[in-house]
């Protein structure tokens, strides 16, 4: 029997299929961030040389192709793996409180690896106002507040942007 690609079972659950192809992977937060970042950037430079319809014009096209280049950084990035690299690693890291369970961790975690996107081109003293704003949209059920969350949400930002050895840290 043929499996259907939007097939939802157990084994396919957590394999990010694109809702166009049915392909594992798909990133909506990777083409979202892409497509309004190359929009804003297209259409701003058809504005300028072709006036309000080049601007519009200039939004489109700058929407399909900023898509497609949020789509290529965000596959870059398994969301899978790296809950999976967190949650065999939190308690090996310097913030960990042993009374803090790895679900409390995990919004902190997903946070900052999707954030890092987000910032590209900003360092993290550059960024972490706006993430401290952010985080209380961002937690969903965690109760830590900013000031315990940062330390997991900069690990997971630094082992992203190769700025810390984050990755050959284990327990």
């Amino acid at each position: 029997m043929a499996t259907r690609r939007d097939d939802l079972s157990v084994d396919n659950a957590d394999a990010n299929r694109d809702p166009l192809s049915g392909e594992p992977g798909a990133h909506p937060v990777g083409v979202g961030v892409g497509t309004a970042a190359g929009g804003a950037a297209v259409g701003a430079v058809a504005g300028l040389a072709a006036g309000p319809i080049g601007a519009a014009v200039g939004a489109v096209i700058g929407g399909v192709a900023g898509g497609l280049a949020g789509k290529s950084v965000a596959e870059s990035l398994d969301p899978t793996a790296e809950d999976a690299y967190w949650r065999d690693n939190y308690q090996s890291r310097p913030y960990y409180n042993a009374s803090t369970d790895y679900n409390e961790y995990a919004p902190a975690y997903r946070y900052g690896w999707e954030s890092r996107h987000r910032h590209a081109g900003r360092a993290w003293n550059e960024a972490e106002n706006d993430l401290k704003s952010g985080w209380e949209s961002a937690k969903a059920h965690s109760r830590l507040t900013w000031d315990h969350a940062k330390h997991a949400t900069r690990d997971a930002w630094e082992r992203i942007d190769g700025s810390k050895d984050s990755r050959r840290t284990t327990r």
